[in-house]
């Protein structure tokens, strides 16, 4: 006989930058783990026959290419930018989003998702559904084609690609660049909390990010769900070197 668990880790993670060690820099992830246990050959104990979660840095096993020294110089060249005139629009949206990044949180939601919205975890993923939310909370109406009730939603709400298509042709959001990390890294610091990020494989818009914060070298950090991401760098766990970003300015209503 053998016990099935559902285990919700946070892991909090720091890092500095090599020009300022003294300065730490903190961010979050929470991954949902399946175990099960069975009868170990010995008394009284246990092996785990079985532990399913979604890696949050597997697609950074892949990466083929590190980081070049003209990158490295530009980023350690930066320095935090003045967000203190973001409009209330745009911090309404981030108060949502750090409020309610699941077991990314600082567990003040008990690491739980809104129970107002639908969750999309096992059922495709419930980044675009995040997005969404996070745009509607801060004053974006909803539409016939963008949202949600009950236990559903409309695919512009809920489905990556079908999201960032909505946004941009809708006039909510506009691109500001598209292209690997080598084409957009520079156009990322023009990114300021409240914007948005779609992650794309194969051609195909696969991921929604949210822009929540910055760091110490004003480097773009982001909120998640699936996985669960709080202050995360942007392109962390997405920097393989097949993958393509499309970093959007919102437009916020008045």
């Amino acid at each position: 006989r053998g016990y099935a668990f559902f285990a919700v880790v946070s892991t909090a993670y720091t890092y500095s930058y090599e020009d300022q060690p003294e300065i730490s820099n903190l961010f979050r992830i929470g991954t949902y783990h399946s175990i099960d246990l069975i009868p170990g050959g010995e008394e009284n104990s246990w092996l785990i026959s079985r532990e399913w979660y979604l890696d949050p840095f597997q697609d950074s096993l892949n990466r083929k290419t590190l980081a070049d020294d003209g990158i490295r110089r530009f980023v350690l060249s930066q320095s935090p930018r003045d967000f203190s005139g973001l409009s209330a629009r745009r911090k309404k949206a981030v108060e949502y989003a750090d409020r309610w990044a699941g077991a990314a949180s600082g567990g003040g939601n008990g690491y739980a998702y809104n129970k107002k919205y639908p969750d999309y975890n096992g059922r495709g993923g419930d980044c675009s559904n995040y997005v969404s939310q996070i745009l509607h909370e801060s004053g974006f109406k909803t539409t016939y084609g963008w949202n949600y009730g009950g236990d559903s939603a409309t695919r512009s709400w809920c489905n990556a690609a079908g999201l960032q298509g909505y946004l941009v042709y809708s006039g909510k959001a506009r691109v500001i660049a598209k292209g690997t990390y080598n084409e957009v890294y520079k156009s990322a610091y023009k990114l300021a909390p409240g914007d948005v990020i779609a992650y794309q494989e194969k051609g195909k818009v696969v991921h929604m990010a949210f822009v929540s914060a910055q760091d110490s070298k004003g480097y773009p950090l982001v909120n998640t769900h699936t996985t669960d991401r709080y202050h995360v760098p942007w392109d962390l766990g997405w920097n393989d070197s097949d993958i393509k970003y499309i970093l959007m300015k919102v437009n916020y209503p008045e």
